[in-house]
């Protein structure tokens, strides 16, 4: 439930989303606060190496952390590192303009503690942003991503191979028929010349990330086209490197609603897309035999079906893939080629408020020698939204 609260001042306003030079004593603030406390619980088999303690692989599923090569190995974990809380305060102002100001924090991918006794996990900033009028400026999801596929799913992104996945630092415009577009954060991963699946991590460009997208919903049907335009950078005078490469992808996705069921589809495909999808599966550029930079090309799918079989239980069938050009000349035998994911799940929904789930799931990830790994998870969840 959002607790909701109105004040004649601005102050809570103040406080929560730095909006202060623009309120007024006539002013009224609303602010909501909300949020969800989830418990997950997972087996993990890794048939083709480790996955230590400590990796963030062990709390939800990253398609570049499949192992491969040794050993098979079994872990069960247990975590409440996903749990989040979010605050919102939108002011009214005396001319009836609206401005909000969010923000949203979580556990997951921090320091700060261990398992050994008190499992103490700083949080993290997820979105902190204010929107007036088709303006946002802030952190929050990329424009060039689609929420709308993400599935159902007790772990965490569910479609984690193929999907754009990503949040930053933006200033973006949200026109009234459908389109938005947004300058956004650069940085980009590159390759070193034969360096497998190290990367270096550049923001050497003075361009932003420029992103575009269209949304529209037709009866049953939502649909979205997203583009994106970036400059890879990177500059190492000691490894004589200093190139600059242009880089461009698209995002193509659907939601098809069949009654009370839907399809969601995604298909992305570009080159230098790097960190934007399958949490950086494969970088952005690859550094030449003569230290220049080739653009990586990409192309990755997603398929999640929900069905429902009444008010309390639905199930989710989920396949997302990437695959990635290869370039084993450039990169070596050990750089990524391709991973894919596929699970199923069984959601019920206790109230109106909690809802518990289990899923299975096999991952496979290859590299360019033809070496592969898997790895199979079964996970249960408990999740209370408020």
């Amino acid at each position: 439930m959002k607790a909701r609260h109105y004040l004649s001042s601005s102050a809570l306003a103040i406080a929560l989303t730095t909006l202060g030079s623009v309120g007024s004593a006539e002013a009224q603030t609303e602010y909501s606060v909300g949020g969800y406390v989830k418990l997950d619980a997972m087996v993990t088999r890794t048939d083709s190496g480790d996955l230590p303690s400590g990796s963030i692989g062990r709390d939800f599923y990253i398609p570049g952390l499949t192992p491969i090569g040794g050993d098979s190995n079994t872990y069960t974990d247990f975590h409440a590192r996903e749990s989040r809380i979010w605050l919102r305060a939108t002011q009214t102002l005396s001319n009836g303009e609206k401005i909000e100001g969010y923000f949203e924090l979580d556990f997951l991918g921090t320091a700060g503690g261990d398992k050994r006794v008190t499992n103490s996990y700083s949080p993290r900033m997820r979105q902190i942003y204010l929107r007036y009028g088709n303006w946002l400026a802030g952190q929050t999801w990329t424009n060039f991503q689609d929420l709308a596929i993400l599935p159902e799913a007790p772990d965490f992104i569910g479609i984690a191979d193929a999907t754009v996945f990503n949040r930053q630092a933006q200033i973006r415009y949200t026109a009234g028929n459908g389109f938005s577009f947004a300058l956004e954060a650069p940085e980009s991963t590159v390759t070193p010349y034969q360096g497998g699946t190290s990367r270096v991590t550049t923001g050497d460009t003075a361009m932003p990330d420029i992103t575009a997208r269209y949304s529209n919903k037709v009866n049953n049907v939502h649909y979205s086209i997203g583009g994106i335009m970036r400059r890879i950078e990177y500059r190492d005078v000691a490894a004589g490197v200093d190139d600059t490469v242009n880089a461009f992808g698209i995002n193509l996705t659907s939601k098809i609603e069949f009654g009370a069921h839907d399809l969601r589809l995604g298909v992305v495909h570009g080159q230098g897309l790097g960190r934007y999808v399958g949490v950086n599966f494969a970088n952005a550029a690859v550094v030449n035999d003569t230290n220049r930079l080739d653009a990586i090309d990409l192309t990755s799918f997603s398929a999640a079906y929900r069905h429902v079989w009444n008010s309390k239980v639905r199930t989710n069938f989920i396949f997302s893939s990437i695959d990635v050009e290869e370039l084993e000349s450039l990169t070596g035998p050990a750089a990524n080629k391709s991973s894919q994911r596929i699970a199923a799940n069984l959601m019920y929904q206790v109230n109106e408020r909690l809802v518990v789930g289990g899923e299975i799931s096999r991952a496979t990830r290859e590299i360019l020698s033809g070496a592969e790994g898997n790895l199979d998870r079964f996970q249960l969840s408990a999740q209370l939204s408020f």
